[in-house]
């Protein structure tokens, strides 16, 4: 039996970290921070990024991706160049599952750990310090698929690194029926926000009918679930437009919204409780359901308004796909969706899936191209309301900016379809002029 010690087994490489889902929001926001403050609100390009963290063009961008595993001296130089301390959550093993970028296209809200999330500074940075403040009242309101819900996801998350109670509570999730009942939709909407917080549903210990509904779902907020949770809550309410096509609730609704807005600045007993709470309304569309100033939570508070991508952040977004030719990519997809985020998102997947050519994608203008159930979809949607496509066949046909009346120009920007300027309305991208063009053609 031979005495010969055995070869030595080669020590295992270390596979190295990759940027975690709270990693990865915390630079992006330290990003946008900076981009705000010293760099003219521009997101900064690969090279300058390389300049101020000493860190080559290509590792940067192996960092960004969150697909190639890096060292996590890498990771700390890249945090420490934007004030940041690199933590143990910041950074995953390299064997952890990475993001899935198939997933970006299942609905419009970007997950919370994309590496495709473009920041517009200053608006996560208000939404924030905002939102921060005792009895916040925060308006989000942009066109259909312009990364509200994304925006608010990322302010939520960084509130609840500060121990705030947080939820987004969808009111399209209400049955039609729900929303034609005051006292049903009232109940539904204590019992939802409860759950969210995690609490039972104690309607049956608080609701008297004697006392009226909106008395009774105030008195539920301030008797159980403001009284349950000791610390701040961030009450965020999507799709607040399905609320505005049922004026038998709508005008209850809003006007305790902002009577619980302004419960916190009475001064008395109550008030303490009430400042606990921070709301946020995000919409599509204006609002036309006739409430009187005093009682309408739209004029209060802050209001944010969500602006298209700019050639800049376009080109960041193409930089974040790694396209070689940025310049022709970012120019030529901003020319076609006008910056609409979820089309750019949209044509660099495929890009980037190499599934189609730019050459291609610039042709996808109908319905069996690479947008095509994007746009049947919003034919579908318009072919409901014969006014607004005969509004819209004058609009895409017209070579210079229309007039049309203003409920039918802001329902139809409240689609994306439109931009609006001094009352004129004008298609809000090259694809939606061609695609309506030939769509409309035969009305």
């Amino acid at each position: 039996m031979s005495n010969a010690p055995s070869p030595r087994q080669p020590a295992k490489r270390k596979r190295g970290v990759i940027l975690s889902a709270r990693g990865w929001q915390r630079l992006q926001a330290a990003e946008a921070r900076f981009n705000q403050q010293q760099h003219s609100g521009k997101p900064y390009t690969l090279q300058e990024l390389s300049e101020r963290t000493e860190l080559s063009p290509n590792t940067l961008a192996r960092v960004r991706s969150r697909k190639v595993a890096v060292d996590q001296h890498t990771l700390e130089n890249y945090f420490r160049a934007f004030d940041l301390r690199l933590s143990p959550e910041d950074y995953t093993d390299a064997d952890s599952p990475p993001f899935n970028r198939q997933s970006l296209l299942a609905n419009g809200q970007l997950p919370i750990d994309s590496p495709f999330y473009v920041y517009r500074p200053p608006i996560e940075a208000l939404c924030y310090e905002a939102l921060m403040q005792p009895g916040a009242l925060v308006r989000v309101k942009a066109p259909r698929q312009m990364g509200k819900t994304s925006l608010v996801s990322r302010v939520l998350t960084q509130l609840r690194e500060q121990h705030y109670h947080t939820a987004i509570i969808s009111l399209q999730l209400a049955d039609a029926s729900v929303l034609t009942d005051l006292r049903r939709f009232l109940q539904w909407f204590c019992a939802i926000v409860s759950q969210n917080f995690g609490l039972h549903n104690h309607l049956d210990r608080h609701w008297d009918d004697l006392f009226g509904n909106s008395y009774n779902c105030t008195n539920y907020f301030e008797n159980y679930i403001l009284t349950e949770i000791t610390e701040p809550i961030v009450l965020a309410l999507d799709e607040v437009d399905a609320v505005f096509e049922h004026p038998e609730i709508a005008a209850d609704f809003f006007g305790m919204l902002r009577a619980w807005y302004e419960k916190s600045r009475y001064g008395d007993a109550k008030s303490e409780l009430w400042q606990k709470l921070r709301l946020v309304l995000i919409h599509s569309i204006e609002v036309y359901v006739p409430l009187h100033l005093n009682q309408s939570p739209f004029n209060a508070g802050l209001l944010v308004e969500l602006p298209t991508l700019n050639a800049e952040q376009v080109l960041d977004l193409a930089q974040r796909y790694g396209f070689e030719d940025l310049e022709t990519a970012a120019e030529a997809l901003l020319n076609l969706t006008g910056g609409n985020p979820y089309l750019v998102q949209v044509g660099l997947h495929h890009l980037s899936l190499q599934s189609v050519s730019l050459e291609e994608l610039l042709r996808s203008t109908s319905s069996d191209g690479v947008y095509g159930n994007h746009l049947r979809n919003l034919l579908w949607d318009l072919q409901k309301y014969p006014e607004l496509m005969a509004a819209l066949r004058r609009v895409v046909f017209s070579d210079a900016p229309v007039e049309v009346e203003p409920l039918q120009a802001f329902k139809l920007q409240s689609k994306g379809l439109v931009r609006m300027k001094n009352s004129l309305i004008s298609p809000s991208c090259e694809l939606y002029r061609q695609f309506f063009q030939q769509a409309l053609s035969t009305l």
